[in-house]
């Protein structure tokens, strides 16, 4: 905060860190799901665009199918144009959704499957991610009884 009493920098960059962790903790979940579950559809769609492209071939083998990769793109974005990013911490704690029907259940179902797992591959983060989540739920039901 200024001397003025105005807000600097120090709350954008706050929320810019927020904002990049979410679509880390995202891009990640998102990455294992496709991973374990579409494993067959990503070789399939990866074989399609010739041998330079298939896991094993100068590839990292992280890439998406189709349908991840647009729900990552969509997740994305919405992320990036979350006009609550400065006070809350994830979207399954915010009290609007901004997900369209369809993907909101997609990326449900992609929580389900990777949050459990995500303290195999990301324990760091998978701890990180439950302390933010369980904080902010018990703000959220102190905000309520107020």
């Amino acid at each position: 905060m200024k001397r003025d009493g105005t807000p600097g920098k120090a709350p954008e960059r706050k929320t810019a860190g927020k904002r990049e962790k979410e679509k880390q903790v995202m891009e990640l979940m998102i990455r294992l799901y496709c991973r374990k579950n579409h494993g067959e559809r990503r070789k399939k769609e990866l074989y399609s665009l010739g041998s330079a492209e298939v896991p094993g071939h100068g590839q990292t083998g992280d890439e998406l199918c189709s349908e991840c990769r647009a729900l990552r793109d969509y997740a994305m974005l919405r992320i990036e144009k979350c006009p609550f990013m400065e006070t809350k911490t994830f979207c399954s704690n915010c009290r609007v959704h901004c997900y369209r029907a369809e993907m909101r259940e997609k990326i449900r179902e992609v929580m389900r499957f990777s949050g459990p797992r995500m303290i195999f591959y990301h324990p760091v983060m998978a701890v990180r991610h439950v302390v933010s989540s369980i904080r902010e739920k018990k703000r959220m039901e102190r905000e309520e009884r107020q």
